[in-house]
């Protein structure tokens, strides 16, 4: 797997050797990169954009970033087989600094209360199986920290039927081999 865009295209993305994540595939990423640059249903300038990377493993959704300009990415991460290829990816981009890693479980209570900025893209990867997630979705409701021309986008297996907080409307839906990416937009 590699950066498939910006600064750092071509740069290896280094993977875990067991089968415990799974990290985004350069199709899909390619993919997910062009409807952000191009959609007509949302605008997003990405070069000032912060960034939240949730469940975000090895890093490959936000490092792309990362490579493509941004402002800024939160990574947020606590499984320990990743951690450490996480890290390693960043420090091989060598003088980048806009970035910071928390290494807590997403879905402690308290999680978002010590984040003191809002998002415009928040990427979240969760397990296939995990239903958990949707209570993310109101945690990020309720601290506010997606901005109001913000965009969340979830990859999950093609063949889950998540049902989303009444709060939170689809606006593009793509699906490649085994996931689907799916684009929501906070309708308050």
């Amino acid at each position: 797997m590699r950066i498939i865009g910006g600064h750092f295209k071509g740069k290896k993305i280094f993977e875990p050797k067991n089968n415990n994540t799974r990290p985004l595939k350069d199709l899909t990423k390619e993919s997910l990169f062009n409807i952000i640059n191009h959609s007509n249903k949302f605008s997003l300038n990405l070069n000032s954009s912060n960034i939240l990377d949730i469940f975000s493993g090895v890093g490959s959704f936000g490092i792309e970033c990362l490579s493509r300009g941004v402002k800024n990415v939160t990574f947020i991460e606590n499984y320990s087989g990743v951690l450490p290829i996480l890290k390693k990816n960043l420090n091989n981009l060598k003088l980048i600094s806009n970035y910071q890693i928390i290494e807590k479980n997403v879905y402690d209570e308290n999680i978002f209360s010590h984040i003191l900025k809002s998002f415009d893209i928040i990427f979240m990867d969760p397990p296939y199986k995990d239903k958990n997630f949707i209570k993310i979705l109101k945690k990020i409701e309720l601290n506010k920290i997606l901005n109001k021309n913000g965009i969340i986008i979830i990859h999950r297996h093609k063949n889950e039927k998540d049902i989303f907080p009444q709060n939170y409307s689809i606006i593009e839906e793509k699906k490649y081999g085994i996931s689907k990416i799916i684009f929501l937009k906070n309708l308050d």
